[in-house]
C-alpha cells in the first residue's frame, strides 16, 4: 500500500487537497480498526487541522474511549504522532510542564497526545487533575492563556502562558470530564473481533513512510492558511452552538480539500452529533427524557406514580442509583436543577405532590431547553422508559377518579385487596401479589410484603417507603 507514488510526492509538486486527504486515509486506515467509516474520516481531518491550527478559532479535542483496555486507543495515538504537527505522545505530564511546552512552541503549538487519561481523571478529584482539565478546556480556543507566578519571594512576577493547542486523549469510557467531552469529538473504540485484521505496525518503518506525507500536509496547510481562516462552513441541519463550534475546523478542512470530503465530513458530523447513543446524554437529561415518556399525553402526574413508572422495569437505570432506587426526594432534587418544581397537584379528588406540564416551573420549559429539537409538549415521545413499554402510565389516575373511596370496615379478599392497592396507592398497577406467608399483599413497586396492619396504618411500605393513602391503610388494618 505504501508503494504508490503519491506517498513519495514532494511538497514542491502541486498537491490537490482531496488527493492528499485520500493518501492520509490510505496510510492510516490499515493500522486502525474502527466501528464505522466515520471514525477514520474524523481522524484524517483532525490530523490535517493540526498543521493549520492557527487558522482556526477553535481546535476540537479528540477523545478516544473504550469499555475495556486493548481496544486500539494507543494505536490511534501512535498514528496521530506520526502525522500530526509537532506531536508529543505522553502517558504522564504535569500541568506546569505542559503549559511551558506549549508556550515555548510559539506560533506552532505542539499536538498533545495524552494516553491513559482515565488514570488522570479518576473519580477522586485532585489538584493536578483539576489543573490539567482546566488547561485542556482553556486551550480549546485561540488566545487562551494561564497566569503563573515565577521567581522567588523577593522577585516574584506574573507570567502569561499561551495554552492554545490541539489535544487528543485516550482512556476508558466514563472517566473523561464532561467539560472536555463537550469540546470534543468522541470516538468510541471497541476490541477487534477474531475476524477483524489490521496491518502490522512497525513504528520505525511507518515513520519513514509517513515523513513525505507530513511534508505534503505541511505545504498544503501553509498554502491554504488564508482560505481556512476565512472559512465559515455550513453545518448539517440540527448542528448548532457548541457542536457546531467543535466541528467548524474539521468541516472547513474538508471543504477546502474538496472532492468527496465535504460530503463525508458532514455525514460524520451527523453521525457523531445527531445520531449519538442515548447513554451519551447526561444523567439529568436522560431523566427528563424518561419523565416526558412516562407522562405521555397527560398534563400532570403525582410524584409517587411518576417514580413508580420510572422504576417499574427491572432493567431501568432508575431502579439502582448507587444501591437504591429513585425516590420522590431524589426526583425532586434532580428536576429542580432544570427549573422544575413539585407542587400540590389535584387529579380527580386526590391532592398530592406532583408535577405539571405548563408554567414557569413546569416540565415543558425544561424539555424545550434540554431535550432534542421537537421534544416539547406537543411532540413528546411515546414508547419506552429505559427499555420498558409505556402505553398509558397514568391509567391509575383515571381509574382512581371513578373509584368509590369511602372507607369500609370489611377486610377484602387478597385478590380484591391487591387490586385496591394497585388502583389507589402511589404505585402503578402490576396486579399485586400475596406474601409468601399468605398474611398480606406485596408492594406493587418493590414486591416487599405490606406486612403488619400497624405498619400500614402509618401509611408506608417499609421497603420502598412509598406512601399509601389513609383509606387504603384503613382497609389493610381493618379499621373504619
Amino acid at each position: 500500500m505504501f508503494d504508490d507514488p503519491a506517498f513519495g510526492q514532494t511538497p514542491a509538486e502541486e498537491d490537490d487537497g482531496a488527493t492528499l486527504l485520500d493518501d492520509v486515509e490510505r496510510f492510516a486506515g490499515p493500522f486502525l480498526a474502527f466501528a464505522t467509516p466515520h471514525h477514520l474520516v474524523v481522524v484524517v481531518l483532525w490530523i490535517v487541522h493540526t498543521w493549520a491550527v492557527n487558522a482556526f478559532y477553535v481546535t476540537p479535542r479528540l477523545v478516544l474511549d473504550s469499555p475495556e483496555p486493548g481496544s486500539g486507543k494507543t494505536r490511534v495515538l501512535e498514528v496521530l504522532a506520526l502525522l500530526s504537527r509537532n506531536a508529543k505522545l505522553t502517558l504522564s505530564t504535569t500541568t506546569a510542564a505542559l503549559y511551558r511546552r506549549i508556550a515555548a512552541a510559539g506560533d506552532q503549538p505542539p499536538t498533545v497526545l495524552q494516553d491513559e487519561a482515565d488514570a488522570v481523571f479518576g473519580k477522586t478529584a485532585n489538584p493536578q487533575a483539576e489543573d490539567l482539565r482546566a488547561l485542556f478546556n482553556a486551550g480549546y480556543k485561540r488566545g487562551a492563556t494561564v497566569d503563573r507566578c515565577e521567581g522567588d519571594a523577593k522577585n516574584m512576577r506574573v507570567r502569561e502562558f499561551a495554552v492554545f493547542a490541539p489535544v487528543a486523549l485516550a482512556g476508558l469510557a466514563g472517566k473523561m470530564p464532561a467539560t472536555i467531552t463537550s469540546r470534543a469529538v468522541t470516538l468510541h473504540m471497541r476490541r477487534r473481533a477474531p475476524d477483524e485484521h489490521v496491518a502490522e505496525f512497525r513504528e520505525r518503518d511507518a515513520a519513514l513512510r509517513a515523513a513525505p506525507l507530513r511534508e505534503r500536509i505541511e505545504a498544503w496547510a501553509a498554502a491554504n492558511h488564508d482560505t481556512l481562516a476565512a472559512a465559515r462552513p455550513t453545518m448539517p441541519e440540527g448542528v448548532s452552538d457548541r457542536p457546531a463550534e467543535v466541528w467548524e475546523a474539521l468541516l472547513a478542512t474538508a471543504d477546502t480539500a474538496g472532492g468527496t470530503w465535504p460530503e463525508r465530513a458532514r455525514a460524520a458530523c451527523r453521525h457523531f452529533v445527531l445520531d449519538g447513543r442515548p447513554d451519551e446524554l447526561s444523567f439529568g437529561v436522560r431523566l427528563l427524557r424518561d419523565v416526558r415518556t412516562a407522562i405521555g399525553d397527560d398534563d400532570r402526574m403525582h410524584s409517587a406514580e411518576l417514580v413508580a413508572a420510572l422504576v417499574r422495569d427491572e432493567e431501568s437505570e432508575w431502579r439502582d442509583l448507587w444501591g437504591k432506587p429513585l425516590d420522590q426526594r431524589r426526583l425532586a432534587k434532580e428536576l429542580k436543577r432544570y427549573g422544575v418544581e413539585s407542587q400540590e397537584v389535584r387529579i380527580g379528588a386526590v391532592h398530592r405532590k406532583g408535577y405539571v406540564i405548563d408554567g414557569p416551573t413546569g416540565l415543558t420549559q425544561a424539555w424545550r431547553r434540554y431535550l432534542p429539537t421537537g421534544s416539547t409538549r406537543d411532540s413528546r415521545d411515546k414508547g419506552d422508559i429505559a427499555g420498558q413499554s409505556v402505553a398509558d402510565v397514568s391509567r391509575t389516575e383515571r381509574e382512581r377518579d371513578n373509584r368509590d373511596t369511602s372507607a369500609t370496615t370489611e377486610v377484602p379478599s387478597d385478590l380484591a385487596l391487591s387490586q385496591s392497592v394497585a388502583v389507589v396507592a402511589d404505585v402503578a398497577p402490576t396486579g399485586g401479589k400475596p406474601n409468601d406467608d399468605g398474611l398480606g399483599i406485596g408492594c406493587d413497586v418493590c414486591r416487599a410484603p405490606l406486612t403488619q396492619p400497624n405498619s400500614m396504618a402509618r401509611g408506608r411500605c417499609q421497603q420502598c417507603h412509598l406512601s399509601v393513602p389513609d383509606y387504603v391503610a384503613s382497609e389493610l388494618s381493618g379499621q373504619p
